[in-house]
């Protein structure tokens, strides 16, 4: 169950209730240009504007990835496979500049498409973990509210929001781990008497007494 202080944090954040500090642009955005070299339609005073470059700055973020999520109703966090429509859709998300103008989504080479892949796929941290190379990965569904409320138990800032979202990704497992009461070590009798019950178990199973 969802502690009554977590909720009510969560429902002021979804309701626009808390205020972060001023937006500039989390840690790190993206500079992209886009070379166009010709004359782009202007829905809004509805002419054509010569243009030359158009330059994307994205973020990708927890904020990024809510307004994602908004628009298409989905988990953005999965293994299903996003169409370009929905691909481009999270490239206006991550815009600090609002809008994308269409024509820009038909100049996009596929080295451009590899940088911005590049930038979704970097740690952007140090930090590393000795996870086990079999280790179960969990089945739970992670969206942008589960992502608030880890924020919110863990009193993570809320302009972390702004972040890298593998950095606060990783942020949010170093203080799950630390959290973790230390695990006992096994004292050398302890260590003889496992040997021993694993040595009978394998004898028991192969029909050994050896």
């Amino acid at each position: 169950m969802i502690p009554p202080k977590v909720q009510a944090a969560t429902r002021k954040l979804l309701n626009g209730d808390v205020h972060a500090a001023p937006k500039k642009g989390g840690l790190k955005m993206l500079k992209v240009i886009v070379p166009l070299g010709n004359e782009v339609y202007d829905e809004s005073t509805n002419k054509f504007v010569s243009m030359d470059n158009y330059t994307l700055v994205l973020e990708h973020s927890l904020a990024s990835l809510s307004k994602w999520e908004e628009k298409h109703e989905k988990p953005f966090l999965s293994h299903e496979q996003k169409t370009t429509e929905e691909t481009h859709s999270y490239f206006e998300c991550m815009s600090l500049a609002g809008e994308i103008p269409p024509q820009v989504f038909q100049h996009l080479t596929p080295e451009i498409y590899a940088e911005i892949n590049k930038y979704l796929d970097a740690k952007m941290t140090a930090t590393w973990f000795n996870d086990p190379p079999n280790a179960p990965r969990s089945r739970d569904v992670i969206t942008a509210e589960i992502l608030y409320y880890y924020m919110i138990s863990l009193t993570i800032p809320f302009e972390c929001q702004y972040w890298h979202l593998n950095k606060l990704l990783t942020l949010i497992k170093v203080i799950n781990q630390k959290n973790q009461p230390p695990k006992k070590r096994m004292s050398r009798n302890e260590l003889a008497q496992r040997n021993r019950d694993l040595n009978a178990q394998r004898k028991a199973r192969l029909g050994t007494n050896g």
